[in-house]
């Protein structure tokens, strides 16, 4: 009874997962403008991983496509990380998706035939192995995202402070104003959602692989003995017939 339950929560947890990735993969809000300290803007900007996208103060919103492996976004080329991430997150949706259905023919609530309990049992392990190759994928993308977001903000706030100082005081005699200030990057909530689905698998792999761990125990062995059968010669059956036609 504990493993149907552990299998169970395992697959369910796994397909939650793997929900929130596709939904996280498909989004275009990995990265939006910090608004701290620059209220009002005329453009608000986000990024995922397929599309860039701008809003304007009118409620218009354009977004460009990021096209192919060797893709353009606004004329400079896609990173080697950029494409690491992509790559991570579909093969973690791959992965999921083909573990959830070999966790639904591992159930054991589901009869296939005379499929035996250890043919489920490695069925399940399977499944958890896949679910946590998949989690970590996830996992590990989301974080190579954010640390990409991390050092863009940190040299960005660096410049900005630098064309600061060096404007004012260039324009402190001119009475000239405007400033060079570049947009920042924060964090978005499909990076939260990644994390999350990450976790929600890798927690699923886990539940699957203890669920295994107790159908192997608990598989029936079955003892095998061999009977060797005695068989008489022929000759000496031949002459028991003789004997008894001459008693006779």
């Amino acid at each position: 009874m504990a493993n149907t339950i552990l299998q169970a929560a395992g697959f369910l947890l796994g397909l939650i997962g793997v929900a929130a990735v596709i939904a996280a993969t498909v989004m275009n809000n990995w990265s939006t403008t910090d608004r701290q300290g620059n209220v009002v803007t005329s453009v608000y900007t986000y990024k995922g991983l397929w599309q860039d996208c701008e809003v304007s103060t009118s409620g218009f919103t354009e977004c460009r496509p990021l096209y192919g492996i060797l893709g353009y976004s606004g004329g400079f080329v896609l990173t080697c990380q950029f494409q690491a991430v992509r790559a991570l997150m579909v093969v973690s949706v791959v992965m999921g998706v083909i573990s959830c259905g070999i966790s639904v023919f591992s159930l054991k609530c589901i009869k296939m035939g005379n499929t035996e309990v250890s043919t489920k049992a490695k069925m399940t392990l399977t499944a958890g192995i896949m679910f946590l190759v998949a989690g970590l994928c996830t996992i590990i993308g989301a974080s190579v995202y954010a640390n990409q977001i991390v050092a863009s903000f940190v040299s960005t706030t660096y410049n900005n402070a630098y064309n600061n100082a060096y404007n004012n005081a260039f324009n402190a005699g001119m009475e000239m104003g405007g400033n060079g200030m570049a947009n920042t990057y924060t964090f978005g909530p499909a990076l939260f959602v990644a994390w999350v689905a990450g976790g929600f698998l890798l927690l699923g792999g886990v539940l699957k692989c203890v669920a295994f761990k107790g159908m192997h125990e608990s598989a029936p062995t079955y003892n095998t003995i061999a009977y060797k059968v005695q068989v008489k010669p022929a000759d000496e059956g031949g002459e028991r017939g003789t004997r008894e036609q001459k008693h006779v």
